[in-house]
């Protein structure tokens, strides 16, 4: 079976309605064969990466950059998985009062380092998420688990 390993930090309101999207698109009944398996970042192990085959990622964007947790996250788990999961799949969702764009950039630049393939748009939201966010984050999680679902 294949795992889905979504990694987390979610202090907020706001970004916890995304990572409950997210984890309901990604369990939706119609997806078959595929474990999800949710961690919060600062408890999130290179294990878990290694034992997982694609990744869904959600942070606050913090003074401009991903939270400390998700940063802590990459910092532990980068040189471990770095050559073991080239080319796994990978989608993320990032909550900010006023911009997301600094948090966008500091993910892209460590999963490019990972070699990771992203298989839809980030979702990234300012204020409080509408009903349209909310719906996009579950998108997402349902995308990135259908990629998972075995042939």
């Amino acid at each position: 079976m294949a795992r889905l390993l979504i990694v987390h930090h979610t202090p907020s309101p706001a970004v916890h309605t995304m990572f409950e999207a997210v984890r309901s698109g990604a369990t939706d009944p119609q997806i078959t064969g595929v474990e999800v398996v949710a961690r919060p970042a600062l408890s999130a192990t290179a294990v878990d990466v290694l034992e997982a085959d694609g990744y869904v990622l959600g942070t606050p964007a913090n003074l401009g950059y991903m939270s400390g947790a998700l940063k802590h996250f990459f910092d532990t788990v980068y040189y471990p998985c770095l050559e073991a999961t080239v080319g796994r799949p990978y989608g993320v969702f990032v909550h900010g009062n006023d911009d997301t764009t600094g948090a966008l950039r500091g993910i892209e630049k460590i999963v490019t380092g990972l070699r990771w393939n992203l298989v839809q748009k980030p979702v990234s939201v300012v204020g409080a998420p509408s009903k349209a966010d909310r719906d996009a984050c579950w998108e997402l999680g349902a995308t990135v688990a259908a990629v998972l679902m075995p042939d």
